[in-house]
């Protein structure tokens, strides 16, 4: 879903996801350095990630 939500978010904005999968915790870092993204915070189940392009 995250990537499906970006292409609709502008550039500096930022994306909160809320994941219950305790994969996410990998997954989503993992995802922002292959797509260019900055991962910027996570608490929990709440993962912030900014659009960089």
């Amino acid at each position: 879903r995250l990537a499906k939500a970006m292409p609709g978010v502008a550039v500096g904005e930022t994306v909160r996801v809320l994941a219950d999968d305790p994969a996410a915790a990998n997954d989503i870092p993992a995802w922002c350095r292959m797509k260019g993204q900055e991962f910027v915070a996570a608490d929990g189940h709440v993962f912030d990630v900014r659009r960089t392009m």
